[in-house]
């Protein structure tokens, strides 16, 4: 419940992202707190790693050492409390055995009280494998099932379960085969499908499945998109919507940040959460 200060603000939900540092500023916990920011919620960071990446591309990235990702989220769980969390950049299984461990004790997942979102970053935007396959294993194994979502791209899936998609039909198989391993709630990206005119991304319980359709922009600037997306996704949660109604609220979210992405640098620039924060800008 929101708190009330002497001087009549009300303390945002909170939001908990367990990602990795991006130097560059697009990606990563960087584009987490700004569409955070923009979503009206307060960001809590739990670091697991420090890349080093501009727009061109990713050149090198330190670990944090698993118990210290750990004691982030039990230090942000205990005291300032999370509605709801999501995890990017993982680096390795062993940090991702503690992240498993340190949500249970806080009580973070399909189980607890506080939604878990698990993007699962386990390829480059070039389609290239950014995880050990021990990595990918508990992944599949140790956060799926603790899931409240998962919000794979197609690289991903392919990494993840093996299968290339390579069509609408294939996003539904993909959705079947991702729900299996656990998680409540299954997110195939379709933004990957080039030869589609406009973007479907597609929704599963199990049961349902749900198509989010939108439009395709002519744009290279996509940095930091998935990252983007989830967050909206969770910023929702936090403040207690129904995981449905902040999956559309994410699409409509990403769906204007890509719009208004921009370039940076001399590769690919960040896709935008200015468009929601124009008065701020202005100001």
């Amino acid at each position: 419940m929101s708190e009330t200060s002497r001087h009549g603000a009300r303390t945002p939900p909170v939001a908990l992202t367990i990602a990795g540092s991006d130097s560059g500023g697009g990606a990563g916990l960087q584009a987490d707190l700004r569409t955070f920011t923009a979503c009206g919620v307060h960001g809590c960071v739990a670091v697991t790693a420090v890349t080093v990446q501009n727009s061109v591309g990713v050149t090198g990235f330190l670990e944090i050492p698993p118990s210290t990702v750990a004691d982030q989220i039990r230090a942000v769980g205990t005291d300032i409390g999370v509605g709801a969390a999501k995890t990017g950049m993982l680096a390795s299984a062993a940090i991702i055995e503690a992240v498993a461990a340190a949500c249970d004790e806080v009580g973070i997942g399909r189980s607890a009280a506080t939604p878990l979102v698990v993007d699962p970053v386990a390829a480059s935007m070039h389609g290239d494998q950014l995880l050990a396959d021990d990595a990918l294993d508990a992944l599949r194994t140790e956060l799926f099932p603790r899931a409240t979502l998962v919000t794979p791209n197609l690289d991903e899936v392919r990494l993840l379960v093996g299968l290339d998609v390579t069509s609408r039909r294939l996003q539904y198989d993909a959705a079947r085969v991702l729900h299996a391993l656990g998680p409540e709630w299954v997110l195939v990206k379709g933004g990957h499908l080039r030869g589609e005119v406009d973007c479907m991304d597609l929704l599963h319980d199990g049961i349902r499945f749900v198509e989010l359709v939108g439009p395709r922009f002519d744009t290279p600037h996509t940095h930091g998109g998935g990252d983007a997306l989830a967050s909206a996704i969770t910023s929702q949660l936090a403040r207690g919507t129904s995981l449905p109604d902040a999956v559309a609220f994410g699409k409509h979210y990403i769906q204007r940040a890509v719009e208004h992405a921009y370039p940076l640098g001399a590769g690919i620039g960040p896709v935008s959460p200015f468009w929601c924060l124009r008065d701020a800008a202005r100001w």
